[in-house]
């Protein structure tokens, strides 16, 4: 039967599994925008380096982001739920995102698409910036109730 455990233990996997193919990705990212840019009919010849800065730059919210929703996963695991210190977590989530939006949204500039990747990043840093402020809220609730009893 699927319960709690399992859910934050497959949430778990999956951001590994992202993490790993994230590190992929960095160790291989020569490889593959010399094999995007050759492939692509969009004319990109001599654009190689800036895929590269988009995705050695773009690496380092990644990887914050990845790190902060691990812990995350482990506060809230351990029964640690409506708790400031994971309110900071989806604060940094959250700037991760637009971070990463204002990286994709810079790329613009040499490759058009990355416009979509903006906009999606932003749109889930405002989702966890939505997030944020409701556990800010039940954190301060928590807090008055606590004190009352």
């Amino acid at each position: 039967m699927w319960n709690r455990e399992k859910s934050i233990t497959l949430s778990k996997l999956c951001i590994l599994i992202f993490l790993g193919l994230l590190l992929a990705v960095v160790v291989s990212a020569p490889w593959l925008t010399h094999w995007f840019v050759n492939f692509s009919q969009a004319g990109l010849q001599g654009d190689q380096s800036y895929f590269l800065a988009t995705i050695y730059v773009g690496f380092i919210p990644a990887v914050y982001l990845l790190y902060s929703m691990l812990g995350l996963l482990r506060r809230i695991d351990a029964g640690r739920v409506f708790v400031a210190e994971n309110v900071e977590l989806l604060r940094r989530i959250s700037w991760s995102c637009f971070l990463g939006a204002v990286i994709a949204l810079v790329s613009v500039f040499y490759y058009f698409p990355w416009f979509f990747v903006a906009v999606a990043a932003a749109f889930m840093g405002l989702i966890v910036r939505v997030l944020k402020n409701v556990f800010a809220q039940a954190v301060e609730l928590k807090n008055e109730a606590d004190y009352t009893v």
